[in-house]
């Protein structure tokens, strides 16, 4: 089967199972293991597995229910507040450039961009060096020298030491963009990513009102990375690296802990690299619409992740009312993620909603382009609002690469390469607002018009090709039907035998894609 090596198979002896009706708890014996698979094969020298053992543990849904909840407590604060503190560095620079930032011109797209330079190279090491370290610490300790580094920008006085700092910055950002993100979690992630603006504005509007010694920009920095430094502090004293290793949570829970998450890979536990599944997600067309898809999305980001202020300040807003209207604009971006992330679960449909909220973005950046020099600044600033109501297109679209690819390796690929052309999108887009553009960057605004229309169009043939493979599956899943003289228990069966063997979305006939 194209390389695929067998999985282990793990029989059951139902008979034989024990319950507890206090605890809810079942542990059912194993008896045996497919011919060829030793001990070792199935612990893999995994802590978390030697700690589960080889025996099959059940709970039932109303204790899983209370361990979800008591691990939400514990452990989602503090990654909301990881990501809140990781994204404030971008918002950092866009509201220095308005509170007196000594880097004008050219060299401020510069800086800018080292910001990303320095993620593009960073990203996949620290995928690799990870793993030698208990991640937890590795995360805390990463996120102390972010701290650091964000507090150094008040001691440079050059464009060279400005740059270096945001490559660091950069290089130290790049592991927080893992794939292990559940789907009924990622919209509180961003709602986290996109707070940072509100209160982020508000501690900028504070700050332009003092007056000491010390420049306002540089207090911002200061400020910041100090918050950044205690939210290191405390992932590296109250995040478990995982499951067995988490103090608040009983033995019992631990393992249930650990059953949760085997039942959420589909009984599939696959360390190998397979070279045929890297070809196939390269010979995939939509891996090739989805890159187009994000570079349309990343050359904005990095546009408006660096001038949105600028921008801001240009419709004749003083510096204090641009930091105030910055936060509404957030908040608006932080709702449209979180509702429309739980649409998109409820309807199962990712294209139609990336199109409706996309329209936003596209209305308003024609307002922007075509009325800058109106004086209406309440028309261009309800333009510049509106926009965030795009906010949910980045994460539509990973969710998209997530629910229609299939096969461990070749989902790694297509999400390596969904984060590194989100990148390289966003270096690119830190040079469409050039200084001699300014202050209304009118070309840089047009090509946003452009890139979004583009993206739109790449959508619909997503789709398009997502419903006409389906179509595909369906004739090919009848016509094995026919062959092999199946029963609708036999289909079934066939279905859960495929989802554990690792195949590709292209080779198992049972998949579906999402439109």
């Amino acid at each position: 089967m194209n390389g695929v090596p067998p999985t282990p198979i793990l029989l059951l002896d139902e008979e034989k199972a024990t319950y507890d009706p206090e605890t809810g708890v079942s542990e059912t014996p194993v008896l045996e293991k497919d011919e060829g698979v030793t001990e070792s094969d199935i612990t893999d020298g995994d802590d978390a597995l030697r700690l589960a053992g080889t025996h099959a543990h059940v709970f039932d849904e109303k204790y899983m229910k209370r361990l979800r909840r008591k691990i939400d407590w514990h452990i989602m604060p503090i990654l909301v507040f990881v990501y809140f503190t990781q994204f404030l560095d971008k918002n950092i620079l866009s509201y220095a450039s308005i509170m007196g930032f000594p880097v004008k011109g050219i060299y401020y797209n510069d800086v800018a961009q080292a910001f990303y330079m320095g993620f593009l190279i960073w990203m996949f090491p620290t995928q690799y060096i990870g793993q030698k370290f208990p991640i937890a610490k590795y995360l805390g300790v990463h996120i102390i020298l972010w701290g650091c580094l964000v507090m150094l920008h008040a001691v440079c006085y050059n464009f060279s030491g400005f740059y270096a700092l945001r490559f660091f910055l950069g290089t130290l950002e790049a592991m927080w963009y893992k794939s292990n993100e559940r789907a009924s979690r990622i919209g509180w992630f961003y709602a986290g990513n996109l707070s940072t603006s509100v209160v982020g504005g508000g501690v900028a509007y504070g700050i332009t009102w003092y007056e000491g010694g010390l420049a306002q920009w540089k207090l911002l920095y200061i400020i910041l990375g100090a918050l950044a430094i205690s939210c290191g502090i405390w992932v590296v004293l109250a995040l478990p690296d995982s499951p067995v290793t988490a103090k608040f949570l009983t033995e019992e829970e631990k393992i249930a802990a650990l059953e949760r998450v085997r039942l959420d890979q589909a009984g599939t536990h696959n360390k190998h690299i397979k070279k045929y599944q890297i070809i196939e997600a390269f010979k995939d067309i939509r891996t090739w619409i989805m890159f187009l898809i994000i570079m349309c999305v990343g050359i904005p980001n990095g546009g408006n992740s660096a001038f949105s202020n600028i921008i801001t300040k240009s419709f004749g807003w003083t510096e204090q009312q641009t930091l105030l209207l910055d936060m509404p604009r957030a908040a608006i971006g932080g709702f449209a993620v979180v509702a429309v992330g739980w649409l998109s679960d409820r309807i199962n449909d990712r294209m139609t909603l990336i199109l409706i909220f996309t329209i936003p973005t596209l209305v308003g950046m024609i307002i922007m382009t075509t009325m800058q020099y109106s004086g209406k600044k309440g028309v261009l600033q309800f333009a510049q609002l509106v926009q965030n109501l795009s906010a949910p297109g980045f994460p539509l679209c990973y969710a998209w690469n997530a629910s229609n690819t299939g096969g461990h390796t070749k989902k790694v690929t297509v999400n390596s390469m969904t984060l590194f052309t989100f990148g390289v999108g966003s270096v690119v887009g830190t040079y469409i607002f050039l200084p001699a553009n300014a202050p209304g960057y009118i070309p840089g605004k047009a090509a946003i018009v452009v890139l979004t229309v583009v993206m739109m169009c790449c959508c619909v043939a997503m789709a398009y090709v997502n419903i006409r493979w389906n179509r595909q599956k369906k004739a090919a899943l009848a016509k094995l039907i026919e062959e092999k003289g199946w029963s609708e228990e036999d289909v079934e069966r066939e279905r859960e035998k495929a989802a554990f063997l690792d195949l590709t979305d292209r080779e198992n006939v049972f998949f579906v894609y999402t439109r």
